[in-house]
């Protein structure tokens, strides 16, 4: 009887032992998912992508009436300067320093492109946060940044941080597309974000398979992106009596020529940097690849080219890119039109004279009824200079970057699209482009695609990443 009674009180404290467990495993799985939910960078991201900006329109005086209250609860001097068109605006913060230094800008860019809502398993303009990822249109692409980047330095109000210098907080408009972006803000309002050096949008934090940061980089410059207009010129007649002078066919064939050539590779240092650290960071035979790209031999070259060109990103940062983008022609079904023109968008490495793109075009084509010109060219785009690495910025950021995430590589880059960078970088001022946050290869492939995402961790990093950053290059001491 009494061997009965022990056995059953043995079983009662084991299942008790054993709930106790199950309990706290469940308390600290709803504690960690409630720090995700509650973390105020990803809260503040997601409040951001339920603003639909998709531009066009844009809209993003909207997110300058969701931001003003909370920069001007905190002390700051808030600006919002409206644009000739309606609902878009630019929303300037400033949190004064004593001024013995000049200012450090972050800039944001407010609009996000369209979506193909039907490919999305989320709301793209929902601002779920799942799974340890906050999800939505602009998550990586930049509202993200601008979550990081504001918090950062709402921090630095929050801590009440003594400035040796002012700290500008911009989210900007159309930066996917417009007439009233950077350029257009610089022309009428430099003073507001006039300063020594700006961070930006740009270089990447990529992890690895095993989740590990392999390498922290810091666009330096970006490619610039140049528009060619290619015209076709035939006979215009009915369509029951084609002549051999066809103007739609002779711009198929020119483009058909164009989509078989590739040019060539082509490195300024800080892209031979960036290959060299990829080096480092990767294994045989691949980690050759990146070598012999840089070096001299031809045949090496080559060969390293038709390997690392398999990753669509790396093939664009090494060479002047072509591709097709818009295509006008004809007007009528039996009609045919006696033009026909072909918009080519060539992204160009930094130092590459238009002119000779247009030399090169004219000799891949090789037919003189195609006439190829230079199309418009934004203010400023031809002018903007690489920026320094020997600032206080640069160095501050990666100094936090390498703390960060130790034993990562950081390198400056070539930023292989464009950015809104050009309207400081033209006058002198340098610019740093990030993204600041940690993806792989899989978050990256959604930027401007489906199910946009980023990690809550990697916002939580990030924020204290360019939040250590102000205080190195701001704070007095």
């Amino acid at each position: 009887m009494i061997s009965a009674i022990a056995n059953i009180v043995r079983r009662f404290l084991l299942g008790a032992v054993s709930l106790t467990l199950v309990l706290s495993s469940l308390q600290r799985e709803a504690t960690a998912e409630l720090s995700v939910l509650l973390d105020p960078t990803a809260t503040l991201l997601a409040e951001l992508i339920r603003v639909d900006t998709s531009n066009p329109p844009g809209h993003e005086g909207s997110i300058a009436d969701l931001l003003a209250p909370r920069f001007r609860t905190l002390g700051f001097e808030v600006d919002i300067i409206p644009t000739p068109e309606p609902g878009k605006s630019h929303f300037v913060a400033r949190l004064r320093g004593d001024q013995s230094k000049r200012p450090v800008l972050l800039a944001a860019h407010a609009d996000v492109v369209g979506v193909e809502r039907e490919k999305w398993t989320l709301d793209p303009f929902g601002g779920v946060i799942k799974d340890g990822f906050v999800f939505g249109r602009g998550a990586i692409d930049f509202k993200g940044g601008m979550a990081v980047f504001a918090r950062a330095v709402m921090m630095l109000a929050e801590k009440k941080i003594p400035l040796s210098r002012d700290v500008i907080f911009l989210a900007e408009a159309d930066e996917e597309g417009g007439r009233y972006n950077t350029t257009w803000l610089a022309q009428n309002h430099w003073p507001k974000i006039d300063c020594e050096f700006s961070l930006n949008e740009g270089g990447w934090i990529i992890k690895g398979n095993d989740g590990r940061v392999l390498y922290v980089s810091i666009s330096t410059a970006d490619k610039l992106s140049i528009p060619f207009i290619l015209t076709a010129r035939g006979t215009s007649t009915h369509s029951s009596m084609p002549r051999p002078d066809s103007a739609i066919f002779a711009l198929g064939r020119a483009l058909a020529k164009l989509a078989d050539y590739e040019t060539e590779v082509k490195l300024i240092p800080s892209t031979r940097q960036f290959f060299l650290t990829l080096a480092k960071t990767a294994s045989p035979p691949i980690s050759d690849y990146f070598r012999n790209l840089t070096g001299d031999d031809p045949k090496l070259v080559k060969q390293a080219d038709q390997e690392i060109s398999k990753d669509p990103l790396l093939h664009a940062i090494m060479r002047n890119t072509i591709a097709p983008v818009l295509l006008n022609a004809g007007f009528r079904g039996n009609v045919i039109p006696g033009s026909a023109e072909a918009t080519i968008n060539v992204r160009i490495i930094p130092g590459t004279d238009p002119i000779d793109i247009v030399h090169e075009l004219q000799r891949v084509i090789g037919d003189p009824r195609i006439d190829v010109r230079l199309g418009a060219l934004s203010p400023g785009a031809l002018t903007a200079q690489a920026s320094s690495e020997d600032t206080d910025l640069f160095r501050a950021l990666e100094r936090q970057a390498r703390s960060l995430y130790p034993g990562a590589e950081v390198t400056p880059y070539l930023f292989q699209a464009g950015t809104d960078a050009a309207a400081w970088r033209s006058r002198g001022v340098p610019v740093y482009g990030i993204y600041p946050y940690a993806i792989d290869s899989e978050d990256l492939s959604r930027m401007h695609g489906n199910d946009e995402r980023v990690s809550v961790q990697s916002l939580q990093q990030g924020t204290r990443m360019i939040y250590q950053t102000l205080v190195d290059v701001a704070g007095r001491r």
